[in-house]
Order: C-alpha cells, then structure tokens, then sequence
C-alpha cells in the first residue's frame, strides 16, 4: 500500500518539521518521514532503538546498524518487570544522560519506552516512531507513559513529552487488519468528541477505501495526531479538557485485562455505553449512530460483561476523584463533555445496561 520511502516524495525531498510546545517541552513532529532519516534527527552513536519481536522480524533491515532492545510483543508484557530488564539491559549497554531511547513500536513499546526514559538516571531524552495506526493517532502523543499492575491498565506511570515523534506509513503495510480496526476505534473517538464533519467523513467512507487510498489515509492520520496533540497542549496533565480523550475508556479499561479483547474493542463497547449513558443522563440523540459507525469499521459494540466484575475495576479508575467519577459522555455528535457521577449512580447505570 505505501512505497518504502517517504510518502509521496520519492526520497529525495527534505522532511518537513513542525514543532508543538508544552507547558515545560517542545515536541518535533515529523508526520511524512520515514525512519531513514532517523539518523539526520538523532546521533547514532548515542542512541538506542526499542522494539518489539515482531516489528524487529518483520522490518529486520530498517534496524540495520542500530543499536536495539527487542521485548517480547503484547500487553502482558507492559508491566514492571520488563521495565526492570530493560534496564538492566541499559546498565550493560553504558547508556548515560546523553543516550536518547527511541520507541518504535505500537502503544505499548512507546508507553514503556517513555516511562524507562523518564526514570532511568532520572531522565534520558526519548522520540517514537509509531507503527501501529493506533499509536499514530493516539498512543504516542501526549506524553503519558507507564506500566499496567495486575487489570489495572496504566495504574503506573508519568506525563512526560517525547522530543520528536516521526511517522514512517510503511510499517502500516504489515498490519494485521484487526490493528487497523484497533485504530479506528480511537479516528472514531476523537470524531465523537471533538469533529462533528470527520464523524460525516467517517460515515461516508469505509476501511478498505482508505486501506486503498494512500493519500486520504495520510490526511486522517495527521489531522487526529493534530486533534489530539492541540487538546493535550490546552490540558497537559489532564486538569480539564483532556479528559474527553478518555471517552469510552473508563469502561473499556475495565474490559480490556478482564476479557480477551484489544483495547480497540474495549474502547468500541466502552464508547457504545458511554453513548447510552449520555442519553439517560444528559438526552443525546444519536446513541444508535455511535454504534452504527462503529460496526461499519468492524468495530464491538453491545457485549455481555459481569457487569459487578467490571465496576469493581472501573471504580479504581484513575478518573476517580473521592466517591465520584469523572466520566466522558456526548452532548452531541462532536461534542463531549465531562460529567461527575456518583459511584452509587455510575453502579446502577452499569446494572441496567
């Protein structure tokens, strides 16, 4: 589907740059590169790659004269002990203050990635490369980065930026289509909450056309890193505004250690409910569109959950606040908002569902 150069440009032009300031950093993004220019944005010497087996099999020359950590792949994976391996792999490299660690990977290489930068010699520099359209869109910007203990996914961690983040659409080529609906999932979630004409855009075009077109594909990939990227630079440390960014996650994290399921497919149930919840509570209209566009990109929608189970999950939720829940709903398609629930309430809503 993409040429293995960067796109559109033959590999001959220059890549293009756009940097994004933070309230303590400044983020350079480089949303049509390709990992071949990697060395033009990092020393090679002082650099350190981490991936995954996987990614690493798949694209073995890209890594060619790269320094490499490969982990096992999966979410299993995301927790202290890898992190502790890493390190000790770190140690034996002779990595210091001046070595840059560098993610590519899906969301879980970049959120360990991230959190071993942040706290090995109390701070080295990290970028990402994502490869996943999930981490393109989501995973990667923002700079939250951590571990999950036990079912509690993320329950550890810190909010720190990469220095660049640089997008290569080659590695989309060897996606499983079950990571592509994954992605889509949180193209959705950003559509819901923030961009009422994506929404439209989404409902009048399906995967596989833009699977089959590389151009309209690239367009959605940049302006959900921008959509994203704009509402974390209002909200940094998720004070307000970025908490929309969690809808459909308070339910789908609660999902996603307990049942086999991606987080694309907790996140899809997670939205389906917490469109539901918006029409008991706040009156939205278009709860059954919510879930139409989601079963268009192949997407869960309702699911049966032991519904005790997931509460008692939920409820440690990190949106938790004293006996409260700080929960994303819709107002209307584009626009979300954050409500406070009362854990007794938020119970028996879940009940009924």
């Amino acid at each position: 589907m993409f040429p293995d150069t960067p796109l559109g440009d033959g590999g001959k032009s220059v890549m293009k740059k756009v940097t994004y300031k933070f309230s303590n950093s400044s983020v350079d993004y480089y949303l049509a590169g390709g990992i071949s220019h990697l060395k033009e944005i990092v020393d090679k010497d002082n650099t350190i790659v981490i991936t995954d087996e996987n990614i690493y099999n798949e694209h073995t020359k890209r890594f060619k004269n790269w320094n490499c950590i490969v982990l096992k792949p999966g979410e299993e994976y995301k927790i202290q002990s890898t992190v502790d391996a890493i390190i000790e792999q770190l140690i034996e490299m002779e990595a210091d203050r001046k070595t840059i660690l560098i993610g590519v990977g899906g969301g879980v290489i970049t959120d360990i990635t991230g959190y071993v930068a942040s706290v090995y010699m109390r701070g080295i520099p990290f970028g990402f490369i994502p490869t996943s359209l999930l981490a393109m869109v989501d995973a990667s910007i923002g700079g939250k980065n951590g571990i999950d203990v036990g079912v509690y996914k993320n329950m550890v961690g810190i909010i720190r930026q990469p220095k660049f983040i640089l997008h290569d659409m080659v590695f989309l080529n060897s996606l499983p289509q079950s990571e592509w609906q994954n992605g889509f999932a949180e193209i959705i979630k950003h559509a819901a909450i923030k961009d009422a004409a994506m929404f439209r855009e989404l409902e009048s075009m399906t995967l596989k056309k833009y699977q089959s077109r590389q151009t309209s594909i690239c367009k959605l990939v940049q302006r959900n890193a921008i959509i994203k990227t704009k509402v974390v630079q209002n909200d940094e440390f998720e004070k307000g505004e970025r908490r929309l960014l969690n809808f459909g996650h308070t339910l789908g994290h609660a999902l996603e250690n307990q049942y086999e399921l991606s987080h694309g497919q907790t996140v899809a149930i997670g939205m389906t409910y917490a469109s539901v919840i918006s029409q008991k509570i706040l009156g939205f209209k278009e709860p059954g569109r919510v879930a139409g566009l989601l079963l268009k990109y192949d997407l869960p929608t309702f699911a049966d959950f032991d519904k005790q189970k997931v509460f008692d999950v939920l409820k440690m939720d990190k949106k938790r606040e004293s006996k409260e829940m700080n929960y994303v709903m819709l107002e209307k398609i584009g626009k979300g908002v954050i409500k406070s629930i009362p854990l007794d309430q938020l119970k028996t809503i879940i009940s009924s569902l």
